[in-house]
């Protein structure tokens, strides 16, 4: 599906990022796979039997919420198809309850997350503007990017659903549309998947009161989020831009 291309990973030692990376690699694709800690992600990548030698694998350390780190990267860069934000950049006190978040910290996870996609979508869109070949890049958003979020399934857990995070993952879905349109061409395109919980090591309790939400299925697994990710990286989508795509089992209907 992504034949012979090249697409970069950025958070590739993260949960999703790092099964992107394998995904892609099977499609035959060549993959950049950055991270802020370099030696996480290649203990990421080799405990899920990725082979590191690969000639289609390429690793480097980039933080992406550096701009004068990420422009020298993308103007050092080779060749690149597409790109895609799995990065999850947060401060220390990231995830207090709605009540206990500071403004401090709401604008310092703010600044963080939405302003390193913010610098990943320019830095693309300049990078286009100077190859003009075709290009996607796809943004990691969220159910709570578009939805309200249900706090009744976080009922007798330590858990919430932190305001900074739907926040920014709403301005992520805006600025897709925002992006695509100032852009303003059909080979470069923008869009976004929205995950819904991805099942980690939460309570028992929470994930069976989310998978009651749901039409069966229950909380996600990262495999269920890298199929839409790759058809948005493929030319069978080529002319989906600025969209943002809701992976959940209809939690959200």
């Amino acid at each position: 599906m992504l034949n012979k291309n090249r697409y970069l990973v950025i958070g590739g030692g993260g949960l999703l990022g790092s099964h992107l990376v394998s995904e892609i690699l099977l499609t035959g694709a060549e993959v950049i796979a950055v991270d802020r800690d370099l030696d996480h992600m290649k203990k990421t990548l080799v405990s899920l039997g990725i082979q590191l030698d690969s000639p289609k694998l390429h690793l480097n350390s980039l933080d992406i919420t550096n701009e004068p780190e990420t422009k020298k990267f993308f103007n050092e860069i080779n060749h690149i198809d597409g790109a895609v934000n799995c990065s999850y950049p947060r401060g220390e006190n990231y995830g207090a309850a709605f009540l206990e978040v500071s403004q401090k910290d709401f604008n310092h996870n703010v600044a963080l997350h939405l302003g390193s996609a913010f610098l990943l979508m320019r830095e693309c869109a300049s990078y286009f503007n100077k190859n003009k070949h075709a290009f996607s890049l796809v943004n990691l958003a969220s159910i709570y990017g578009s939805s309200a979020p249900d706090f009744s399934i976080y009922k007798d857990t330590d858990m919430t659903m932190p305001i900074e995070y739907a926040a920014i993952k709403s301005a992520i879905i805006h600025m897709n549309k925002y992006v695509a349109s100032f852009v303003s061409n059909s080979l470069f395109r923008v869009n976004s998947v929205s995950p819904g919980g991805l099942k980690l090591d939460q309570p028992k309790s929470f994930i069976d009161s989310y998978a009651k939400k749901t039409l069966g299925h229950g909380m996600i697994s990262p495999k269920d989020v890298t199929g839409p990710i790759i058809f948005l990286l493929s030319d069978t989508s080529n002319y989906i831009n600025g969209q943002d795509v809701v992976v959940d089992d209809g939690f959200s209907l």
